[in-house]
């Protein structure tokens, strides 16, 4: 700034940009001498608070131009780099260079996993009459899974490089003959990994090509790609098959591996102190039928649901949580009176009501489908099954199934242990299924977007303000004045009484906003200068469209609850 003559008046112009450089605001000020230093820190208090406000209130002029092939570019790689970065979810002992197939849920994935589960709960169980609640242990006497046919059938079909001693699951390998496509035979197989088809089709073409290399048939035309997976080929075909470990025909045939946790219960370690980590919770809800029924007023149909934890020895746990060795399902077991006629329409309602649900959190429709099992696709034991589906980074996957089951399990276990139900028939079952951590991972992967705001690019998750893990952020326009932060603060500890609420008065309004946006919190409450001088309430700022709104203080709450809550 200029040294202002002491004996001379002067007219000043003092202009503040805003924090982000849009837009200015300018104030035309006549000094004398006698009151110039008092005049000059009284322009800079206003212009600093218009500034402020100026910076707030215009950080965001246009709308966001969103750009719609944000997800199909989407790789799996950037949303474990985001996961991690923001403390969402963290590869299991890290600092011990970690263990395959465990995570741990960082400080915004635990608040994003339990407000999944709490979702879950509410919809299928608080707002339902015909659903209760249980709580099984993880650890059931042995011969539960005995009658459940865990310990002789559940297992994965298993193959081995011989030479890099890597295992690998039969049925997410993939061979095709490469066959020329001028006379038609073939010159050996290309294996690839389960994935989506366009990086399956990319590593098999560039296998394809060194074999051809290696035939002496560089250049030649070949036909499409016909893959099957390694559970239906013959021995003969599996002497040709390259493994992905070696690039060599050392490849043994599938052999069942048996996906249990074994563990041992009390001081002895023989075959009588033998059990097993549950590998579903389902179990737990068919042994505590008997004692649900006698203990609550229920009649069929009803439900059961139960959320917890359950483990599997996965020969090749991969795609992030997708697939792991430990992992939380959410299950309902819905009762229903026997016969063919009956099953039909409860099943189809639980896939109507499963996928309103899913909808309801916040996935995408158009990233879901629907897969119905048929004929060998079926477990010996059911009647139906359709899986909802979702488009992952890595390709089309089950996230959520719905089963008619029969009667099965309650007949198996009525057998195996010898008590009888008090119905005079067994009641069949129709069984919705998710895993907490699958959803958590689709609602990650459907959050994912990308826009323009004013020429910068921004990256956010849009998560439903039902499950983002942080609600409302609260910003004091700026952290020296502190009328301005007690007011802010006073604010901050009323809305985190009901919500988790993130407290930030650090750096621009600007950057604190796109900090904001990257974990998804959908509500930015600023209090501002006009907050504390003119009584003129907050701005609240929407994080999908960045647009703002201005709400008196004591009208905060009630518009949260409706745009959070619903009501």
């Amino acid at each position: 700034m200029a040294i202002i003559n002491k004996s001379v008046a002067m007219t000043m112009f003092i202009t503040f940009h805003g924090a982000l450089g849009f837009g200015s605001i300018s104030r035309h000020t006549s000094m004398a001498v006698t009151s110039s230093r008092r005049s000059i820190v009284t322009a800079f208090s206003t212009a600093e608070q218009a500034a402020a406000a100026s910076s707030a209130n215009t950080e965001e002029k246009k709308g966001p131009i969103k750009n719609e092939q944000a997800y199909a570019n989407l790789k799996m790689e950037e949303i474990v780099s985001l996961c991690k970065r923001r403390g969402i979810i963290f590869p299991s002992s890290e600092i011990y260079n970690g263990f395959a197939g465990f995570f741990d849920y960082g400080p915004l994935g635990a608040e994003l996993k339990r407000n999944v589960k709490d979702a879950f709960w509410k919809n299928f169980v608080h707002n339902r009459e015909d659903v209760v609640g249980i709580d099984s242990s993880i650890i059931h006497n042995p011969t539960t899974w005995q009658s459940s046919g865990h310990l002789d059938g559940f297992s994965d079909p298993m193959v081995d490089c011989k030479e890099t001693k890597l295992r690998y699951r039969a049925d997410q390998l993939y061979c095709s003959p490469v066959m020329l496509e001028e006379c038609g035979t073939s010159v050996g197989f290309v294996c690839v990994i389960e994935g989506n088809d366009e990086d399956m089709v990319k590593e098999a073409t560039k296998q394809a090509k060194n074999l051809l290399k290696e035939k002496e048939k560089k250049g030649s035309a070949i036909k499409a790609f016909q893959f099957k997976d390694l559970t239906q080929v013959t021995e003969e075909e599996m002497a040709q098959i390259p493994s992905p470990g070696s690039n060599k025909p050392t490849l043994t045939m599938p052999r069942d591996f048996n996906l249990m946790f074994q563990t041992n219960v009390g001081a002895m370690q023989d075959g009588s102190s033998v059990a097993y980590l549950r590998p579903e919770t389902a179990q737990g809800i068919f042994i505590n039928y008997k004692n649900v029924l006698g203990s609550s007023r229920l009649k069929l149909p009803f439900g059961i649901a139960q959320i917890g934890k359950a483990f599997r020895n996965e020969i090749t746990p991969r795609n992030f949580i997708f697939r792991s060795r430990e992992f939380e399902q959410m299950e309902i077991e819905y009762f229903i009176p026997p016969g063919d006629e009956v099953w039909q329409p409860y099943h189809e309602t639980w896939i109507k009501d499963a996928r309103a649900f899913l909808e309801q959190v916040g996935l995408k429709e158009e990233l879901m489908g629907y897969d119905v099992h048929e004929g060998d696709g079926l477990a010996h034991y059911a009647r139906a099954c359709t899986d909802i589906t979702f488009k992952f980074p890595f390709g089309v996957q089950e996230l959520m199934g719905i089963a008619a089951r029969g009667d099965f399990d309650l007949k198996s276990h009525t057998e195996g242990s010898g008590k009888e139900t008090k119905e005079k028939f067994i009641p069949h079952v129709i069984e919705p299924s998710l895993g907490v951590d699958r959803l958590v991972l689709a609602l990650i992967c459907s959050a994912y977007a990308e826009d323009e705001v004013n020429g910068e690019k921004r990256n956010y998750l849009s998560f439903h303000p039902s499950i983002a893990p942080v609600k409302v952020a609260v910003l004091p326009l700026v952290k020296n004045k502190e009328p301005l932060v007690k007011a802010a603060r006073e604010l901050f500890e009323t809305l985190n009484k009901r919500w988790n609420v993130q407290w930030d008065q650090t750096g621009a309004i600007g950057r604190r906003y796109r900090r904001a946006d990257e974990v998804g919190v959908p509500f930015c409450v600023t209090v501002d200068f006009e907050t504390i001088e003119d009584d003129a309430g907050v701005t609240i700022r929407d994080r999908d469209s960045t647009e703002q709104v201005r709400i008196p203080m004591d009208e905060v709450v009630p518009y949260l609850s409706k745009m959070i809550d619903g009501y």
